[in-house]
């Protein structure tokens, strides 16, 4: 009787209780995309949270290294409205629309559509201009209004201020066409995108950038093909900062030979003690998948994942490849490019190691629970 009444008085308390106030949405129909708090809401990619803070309400990128923080969520029609303004002259920048999950193969990018975010210091020459261009990245097409000859689309006027000032965006996307409004009025517009559904990436690329209010209004979603849709969530999480060896374990001797170089993590290839050829992670790789980008450099005789060994030919030359390592159950596959080169060994080591017999640069290093989506 006792435990029946305090359970009923439980309950009753917690309906009084106020519940979480839901987003706010304003009566133009936009709600906040970024809270002027914290992250919430947004999935570091392949940069750290040091390359972002939040001052006074703002979203600061520090530029370092490159690379993109996205939306938790796909969006595939709506109006994103944001306010952003360089404090470095030159800088680069970059907001990505419709974009896959993560970073494509050898580079620091998704595949998406770019909405460039330049200031007038970095110079303007035929191939690109610092009002707004419009452009598919990394394996994305696009048809551009206005363009040159090639998949970008050019600002039919220069609208944007120099830094320090402020600039307001308006990007509109819908069932694949996207526009662009800068400082009030439409300039650049692209058609037939594709993806045309995906997540939204604010993009790291060397200069100090401050956003604020961030803010965006769902339109009503219409039928899009499958091949139409970016890579959704993988689970995949960055290992690499793009800053430091952080959350890696080299020897003494081998930090000299292990550098961590913006986007790319580079072995010089001229350790002479096998152990400092080996970088070792603080990553368990049971019941894991891996992820990684690898380039050999010349003279290169091989690149070792996890102690699995793998020549140049088996991936594929000295181009970038990309590797997917999975450990279950005690055994290894690896698949380069999407082919299997490896399938059941078993497993040599607990933790995720690289390592190469001569000079090489990873990139792109991710990790995910086997559990994972």
């Amino acid at each position: 009787m006792t435990s029946s009444r305090a359970i009923l008085t439980s309950l009753a308390l917690l309906c009084l209780l106020p519940a979480a106030p839901p987003a706010v949405v304003a009566q133009d129909g936009f709600q906040p995309l970024f809270n002027g708090r914290d992250l919430s809401g947004w999935v570091l990619v392949n940069t750290p949270r040091d390359t972002w803070s939040i001052r006074e309400g703002m979203l600061v990128c520090s530029g370092r290294p490159t690379g993109e923080l996205r939306t938790e969520r796909m969006y595939q029609n709506f109006i994103l409205e944001v306010e952003w303004r360089h404090m470095v002259p030159g800088g680069n920048a970059g907001i990505f629309v419709w974009a896959d999950d993560i970073t494509s193969k050898g580079v620091p990018f998704h595949r998406s559509i770019e909405v460039q975010v330049l200031d007038h210091g970095y110079g303007q020459g035929k191939g690109h201009t610092t009002h707004g261009d419009i452009f598919p990245i990394h394996g994305a097409t696009m048809t551009p209004v206005n363009g040159r000859g090639g998949s970008r689309a050019f600002p039919t006027e220069e609208r944007a201020k120099g830094s320090p000032e402020w600039n307001h965006y308006r990007i509109e996307c819908r069932d694949g066409a996207i526009s662009l409004a800068v400082n009030g009025k439409v300039v650049t517009r692209g058609t037939d995108a594709s993806p045309r559904k995906g997540y939204i990436c604010i993009e790291s690329e060397g200069g100090t950038v401050q956003y604020r209010n961030l803010r965006i209004q769902e339109l009503p979603e219409t039928p899009v093909a499958a091949e139409h849709v970016a890579v959704a969530s993988r689970g995949f999480r960055s290992i690499y900062t793009g800053l430091n060896l952080r959350g890696w374990l080299p020897t003494a001797a081998g930090a000299q030979h292990w550098q961590a170089h913006d986007w790319t993590l580079n072995y010089d290839g001229r350790a002479t003690v096998a152990a400092d050829t080996v970088l070792l992670s603080q990553e368990a790789i049971a019941e894991r998948t891996f992820l990684v980008d690898v380039r050999p450099g010349e003279g290169c005789q091989s690149v070792t994942v996890a102690g699995q060994q793998l020549s140049p030919e088996q991936l594929g030359g000295r181009d970038w490849a990309r590797i997917q390592l999975q450990v279950k159950s005690g055994r290894v596959s690896i698949e380069v490019n999407g082919k299997t080169v490896l399938a059941d060994a078993a497993a040599t080591q607990t933790a995720f190691s690289l390592s190469a017999a001569g000079p090489a640069q990873f990139a792109n290093i991710y990790v995910r629970a086997n559990s994972a989506p």
